[in-house]
């Protein structure tokens, strides 16, 4: 067995964590309010098109539970990882993994790569290096997730579609950590393959969550309808192409190209993207690690990016507009 500890354990942490615990792996899941309170009292419950269950981890809102932990997910909205990382790192166990199973460009991108942006932070992802400085390269373990999850009432999660967590350590290796964790998440019945070139898949998601995250909170619009309508879906296109270039520019071959990812963004109804949802929620927009970022990397290897550059501007704006503070 692997002990666990879910860092924001609210909707992908929260499905996360109820499989885990669900397959007898020890976890602990580290959440607040109204939904750590439900967890406590009635267990945490995961509802799925199969069917649903109720598991009864550990839940807590204290940090420390992280001590003891083999493998630490990060589950947390990106730009909140900023502020936490500090509180986190020093209860870390020394040869802990560290997974930021976040949206967007992650802290770790540019470290271990061996060329002349190696160890560069991003100022719209780790502006100071906090991240990096407090959690430390050699713990993190690289993370694509694709499920599909909601916080449907306190306690209560929605695993709405998809169950893979790719994985690979930052540097391409295969190690015995990733192993590991590959293993407990398919015997929780979650699909985890370890990935040589983690960089290349988290591309090919970005090249259509870059354009379609930040375009549905200024529209309002759902996945299929923002990528049909005929003012809008050449804009996307040609937002999309530049997020592939400035992959290019990086040196990654992408497996998949735009036209079949954007027809099969076409074909998805009725979906409402993450930043959708918090735009609903009232919450803040993780626009500088899924948008921002890719626009300082563009800028960085002078890639134009005129379409994209917009808008990041007009989300970016959007989410000071609704949250100024």
């Amino acid at each position: 067995m692997t002990s666990f500890a879910i860092v924001g354990a609210g909707a992908i942490g929260g499905m996360l964590g109820g499989y885990l615990a669900r397959a007898g792996q020890p976890v602990t899941l580290i959440a607040r309010g109204a939904h750590l309170a439900a967890m406590r009292e009635q267990g945490l419950r995961v509802v799925a098109a199969e069917g649903e269950f109720v598991t009864h981890p550990t839940c807590t809102d204290d940090f420390a539970a992280i001590r003891d932990a083999e493998v630490v997910f990060l589950t947390l909205k990106a730009h909140t990882l900023i502020d936490m990382a500090p509180a986190i790192g020093p209860l870390l166990a020394p040869e802990a993994a560290v997974i930021s199973a976040v949206n967007g460009i992650p802290w770790w991108y540019f470290e271990g790569r061996g060329d002349q942006l190696d160890g560069y932070h991003l100022r719209t992802v780790d502006p100071d290096g906090v991240v990096a400085g407090a959690i430390g390269a050699r713990r993190a373990v690289g993370c694509v997730v694709y499920p599909a999850a909601a916080l449907k009432a306190p306690g209560i999660v929605q695993h709405v579609e998809g169950n893979r967590f790719s994985l690979g350590e930052i540097n391409g290796s295969m190690s015995d950590r990733c192993r590991t964790i590959a293993t407990a998440l398919n015997q929780s019945g979650l699909k985890a393959p370890i990935r040589a070139n983690l960089r290349d898949e988290l591309w090919v998601k970005l090249v259509g969550n870059a354009v379609f995250n930040p375009m549905s909170a200024l529209t309002r619009a759902e996945l299929d309808v923002m990528c049909t309508h005929a003012a809008t879906r050449p804009v996307i296109y040609a937002a999309m192409q530049e997020v592939a270039a400035v992959a290019k520019a990086l040196g990654l071959e992408l497996p998949i190209g735009v036209d079949q990812r954007l027809a099969a963004a076409e074909r998805i109804p009725h979906h409402k993207t993450s930043m959708l949802q918090d735009i609903e929620a009232g919450r803040r927009l993780e626009v500088d690690p899924i948008c921002g970022a890719v626009v300082e990397i563009a800028d960085l290897l002078h890639v134009p990016a005129p379409h994209l550059r917009t808008i990041y501007a007009a989300a970016k704006l959007l989410d000071h507009t609704l949250h100024p503070d």
